[in-house]
């Protein structure tokens, strides 16, 4: 995060839910040659473990597992971290998470994580700082970061419902909250980033429709580094942003963003090429009027490949929007290391 920093770029995080999912989050970061995060949410957890589990950290250890083994074969760096984890949920996601996490440590081995999110921003502040606080030492003592996320930022995001247009206030961050968390937090910034909002909401809409106030982010950061000095600026992270602009994205760079969230984009990315090959071959897929149909159409290897590509590409578009590309701290020498090749602090 340092380097992104220090660089003005943020990194692409790319929500992933299976072996194809990551598999297309790494090409887009490879062809890009921009170091990249990709998280595992809730949900995506829950989707990977299988209808028969349904497990949310187990499947969020699969698929983990998964990237150190195939980021061992890419000239970048992947960093993986976990979204959105409600306080109600981080008994059973987050903590068997760090479990895992320090039993590797213990045996000479890095993090299976590099970072996790906990999204208590619908508790009160005094609330949220608290148990965010209790969550930083746990991954501080792995050497990990945490990422919290006051205010609440709008729509919906894996069943958990945000702020709307009935609560707007709640959807910028104020100059008061930004301080408070440096307070309660700390000053280090190598311990964790904030999601801090102003106007961003989850789901996809169309350009115009969001109405950011980046200057929120550029107020913050300045009292904080009145306050407390430049080392003391957020690493912040940028939630919600389908539907924003380029020009719009890249203003928040200047202001600390160095993480950016990509869901709902890349799921569109991922879903619309498989549309298009079932409807373009509805007779070969379906085997209809008592015909055979046409095995290629059904493989499943012909639709996921479309959709593979779909995704790397709109991962390769993040990295050119949030200027990460062609920026990889990947060094050959990385390729002698112990695996799996990852980022140990970003």
């Amino acid at each position: 995060m340092r380097s992104a920093s220090s660089g003005g770029y943020a990194y692409p995080a790319i929500n992933v839910t299976s072996l194809t999912s990551i598999n297309a989050a790494l090409k887009g970061f490879a062809d890009a040659k921009s170091d990249g995060i990709i998280q595992v949410s809730l949900g995506g957890g829950k989707f990977a473990s299988g209808l028969n589990l349904q497990d949310a950290a187990w499947g969020a250890i699969v698929l983990a597992r998964l990237t150190h083994l195939l980021a061992q074969k890419y000239n970048v760096l992947v960093g993986l971290h976990t979204d959105h984890c409600q306080p109600k949920d981080a008994h059973s996601f987050l903590d068997p998470l760090l479990e895992e996490s320090a039993r590797r440590v213990d045996a000479g081995l890095l993090p299976l994580f590099n970072s996790h999110m906990l999204d208590a921003s619908a508790l009160p502040l005094k609330e949220n700082l608290e148990i965010s606080k209790k969550y930083q030492q746990s991954c501080n003592d792995l050497n990990m970061l945490l990422e919290l996320e006051i205010g609440v930022v709008g729509g919906e995001e894996e069943g958990a419902a945000g702020a709307d247009a009935s609560q707007p206030s709640k959807l910028y961050t104020t100059i008061a909250d930004m301080l408070a968390v440096r307070q309660q937090l700390g000053v280090s910034r190598d311990s964790y980033m904030l999601a801090a909002t102003f106007g961003n909401v989850h789901g996809s809409y169309k350009p115009g429709v969001v109405k950011l106030k980046s200057e929120i982010l550029k107020n913050g950061q300045d009292a904080v580094i009145k306050e407390y000095g430049e080392e003391s600026k957020f690493w912040l992270v940028f939630h919600g942003g389908s539907g924003s602009t380029q020009e719009e994205i890249r203003e928040t760079l200047k202001y600390g963003v160095v993480k950016m969230n990509i869901d709902t984009d890349t799921q569109y990315a991922f879903t619309k090429p498989i549309a298009l090959q079932m409807y373009q071959n509805v007779n070969g897929v379906l085997k209809i009027d008592g015909e055979v149909g046409d095995k290629k159409f059904y493989d499943p290897r012909s639709y996921l490949r479309a959709a593979e590509q779909g995704m790397s590409e709109r991962v390769l578009q993040a990295a050119n929007s949030l200027m990460s590309a062609g920026k990889t701290l990947f060094k050959g020498e990385e390729r002698q290391s112990p695996p799996p090749v990852v980022f140990s602090n970003f």
